[in-house]
């Protein structure tokens, strides 16, 4: 999917420094280079695209140590209608890229996607990734 041409907005990034964590290193394809919130829960992460996209799966690749425990996956067609929950993940604490299916409606077009990671390995609410992506 075009993750890198949505409209991504991230609930905070580390000491707000987004230069070096901010929300453009979750699709640059570099190994070195995360998204590294701010501390507090819970954290998220929304995209907006401009055509209407199908959700099936999302692929993402913490940080050990700061890996998001109790997450999910809302959806909507358009800004001005609800969100539903499209999906409840629970991530292991590895660094591997880890795959999540989701419940949507087979073929169901949205513009809009938010991941929501309710709390964290760290004990400070922290969540860092370097790769996200959605299929």
């Amino acid at each position: 999917m075009r993750c890198a041409e949505a409209i991504v907005k991230v609930s905070s990034v580390l000491n707000r420094d987004t230069k070096q964590f901010g929300k453009k290193h979750l699709f640059d394809g570099d190994e070195e280079t995360c998204w590294n919130s701010d501390q507090g829960s819970p954290q998220w992460i929304m995209l907006e695209f401009a055509d209407p996209v199908t959700v099936n799966a999302v692929h993402i690749q913490f940080q050990g140590g700061f890996v998001g425990r109790e997450c999910y996956v809302e959806t909507t067609a358009a800004k001005e209608q609800p969100f539903k929950n499209v999906g409840d993940f629970f991530p292991e604490d590895i660094n591997k890229l880890q795959t999540f299916q989701l419940h949507s409606t087979p073929n169901e077009k949205v513009k809009l996607v938010k991941i929501v990671f309710k709390n964290s390995t760290d004990f400070f609410g922290r969540v860092t990734i370097y790769k996200l992506d959605l299929t």
